[in-house]
């Protein structure tokens, strides 16, 4: 029972993060490659051939590279940063 609930929980949570990362992806302020890396993080979240936490800590480790470019405007980098602690505390 409490499993389920987690699971709906962190599914719930993982939708949040991709309608914030879609919003992203096109946003035509934004670099190319950072939209593009959006895209990723988007795609890593929706692999349903492994468990939230994995689909998570792939994204994570995809946004992760992308924070450190210094073209990323700053009202990106604050819904990136948003995301990351968002799908950080999805564990299996």
């Amino acid at each position: 029972m409490v499993r389920k609930k987690k699971a709906a929980e962190y599914e719930a949570k993982i939708q949040q993060a991709m309608m914030v990362l879609g919003g992203v992806s096109e946003d035509s302020t934004t670099p190319r490659n950072i939209r593009r890396a959006a895209k990723e993080a988007i795609e890593a979240l929706q692999n349903t051939e492994f468990t939230a936490a994995v689909r998570a800590s792939n994204a994570v480790s995809r946004l992760d590279e992308i924070l450190q470019d210094p073209n990323m405007p700053p009202y990106t980098r604050v819904k990136l940063w948003n995301v990351m602690s968002l799908i950080e505390a999805i564990k299996d």
